[in-house]
């Protein structure tokens, strides 16, 4: 009954109150370049979903929400830059899509006061709240993709990978490094071999890579890709026959235009994903009445449904949430970048609260708090249908190995932390 009636006293006091500023939520997007592929989509999903709000709810508590886009190609230098150019619009939350503008802004977004959410990218180590106050990585990151990549292997051989080989293909930057601590532990753990096979930016060229893989017959190809790196790698693969059920990506390495190019050759290549496909989701026939049917989408329309698009929907949604818990919190709907950090911080968004959205079963239940940036590590694993040209979940939600993880989180955040001259904050 409190929160009910503080619900009604915060309508009550938006409604007499002069018109608010836009909740401004930045968008450093990349639609041009060797990774638009990816980002297009991306952005797209997550534009049109704070559109959907404006349009059908007149935005978040009452204000309404704007998404200025600033193109950074996927770029450290150009990503800094927007940052730079857009912090002082009293920006909410930034996502920069990118592990490489991440670490550069880690320590600008702590100095500034801004949060920042890395879902599923990003420093894996800032899911220790108790070290990254401003940085926050929900539902899941790299060192849960390869603890989860591994265990799906080990469900494939029977509960053991002993004597096994597997091959990591990675982007050759901050990003295709981050899960390779976590897989030689894992492969310590689990007596597989492992071989570490980098790919140069833009990775176009993967011709003597796929030679290594095919001359060495690994068990498993792990994949650490992004961009137009995908759909050559997947092409590649089919070119030496490689068994497409033993290759399996990344989440950043599983949509449809990494594996519509190579056409039948590329049915059964799986990767982890974290969020629902396709439009079968009551929340989508809003956004065709509200934003697509009204001339208001970021895109054609044509990527609705497609990985990327429901992933840019859902970072959206979970920014959404978070602003709304914020809200409720300060007792304000004008709520500044330290409330929507302090929402995000006590974020919950569990089945329920998805299927009110529109959204049900579209990723794990999110419960965030003061030590836990990082969400639940939970993901599934989703596998190519060539024919129908569409991906199927193949697993329930795997839960990555916290055993080997959470050690690797706890000694990078002290190094960070120790280098920074940062303390450990909660209680």
């Amino acid at each position: 009954m409190k929160t009910k009636l503080a619900t009604l006293a915060l309508v009550a006091t938006m409604a007499a109150a002069p018109a608010m500023a836009d909740l401004v939520f930045p968008s450093l997007s990349y639609r041009t370049g060797a990774f638009a592929a990816g980002g297009i989509p991306f952005a797209d999903g997550y534009a049109d979903y704070f559109t959907l709000l404006n349009e059908r709810d007149g935005g978040i508590g009452g204000v309404m929400t704007s998404v200025p886009e600033c193109e950074t190609g996927y770029s450290t230098d150009k990503g800094v830059e927007c940052y730079e150019a857009t912090k002082g619009m009293n920006p909410l939350v930034y996502q920069p899509l990118s592990t490489g503008i991440t670490y550069q802004l880690i320590p600008k977004v702590t100095a500034d006061g801004i949060p920042m959410h890395t879902m599923g990218y990003g420093r894996t180590s800032a899911k220790n709240g108790k070290i990254f106050e401003w940085v926050f990585n929900y539902p899941g990151n790299y060192w849960d993709s390869a603890s989860i990549m591994v265990k799906h292997a080990l469900a494939m051989e029977n509960g053991s990978l002993e004597g096994k080989s597997i091959a990591l293909l990675f982007h050759n930057s901050a990003y295709g490094k981050e899960p390779i601590r976590t897989l030689e532990g894992l492969s310590e753990k689990h007596g597989f071999k492992l071989t570490l096979i980098p790919v140069d930016s833009p990775g176009q060229e993967q011709k003597s890579q796929w030679l290594q893989i095919r001359r060495e017959k690994p068990d498993y190809v792990f994949f650490w890709g992004w961009g137009v790196m995908n759909q050559v790698a997947v092409q590649e693969a089919a070119n030496i026959r490689f068994p497409m059920d033993h290759f399996i990506g990344v989440w950043w390495s599983g949509a449809e235009p990494d594996v519509l190019p190579a056409g039948d050759a590329a049915d059964g290549y799986k990767s982890t994903n974290f969020t629902g496909t396709g439009t079968d989701f009551p929340i989508f026939e809003d956004i065709k009445k509200y934003v697509v049917d009204a001339g208001k989408a970021a895109g054609d329309g044509q990527s609705l449904g497609q990985v990327q698009y429901n992933r840019g929907l859902y970072a959206a949604m979970l920014a959404a949430e978070a602003a709304r818990t914020a809200q409720g919190i300060h007792g304000t709907a004008d709520i500044t970048p330290a409330m929507m950090r302090d929402g995000m911080e006590a974020l919950k968004v569990d089945a329920a609260r998805l299927a009110e959205l529109g959204m049900p079963g579209f990723g794990p239940e999110v419960n965030v708090t003061c030590d836990n940036h990082g969400g639940p590590g939970m993901a599934v694993i989703q596998q190519w249908d060539a024919k129908a040209q569409k991906w199927n979940i193949v697993s329930d939600l795997i839960e990555s190995d916290k055993d080997v993880i959470q050690p690797l989180i706890d000694a990078d955040s002290a190094a960070y932390a120790a280098e920074s001259g940062w303390s450990e904050r909660c209680n």
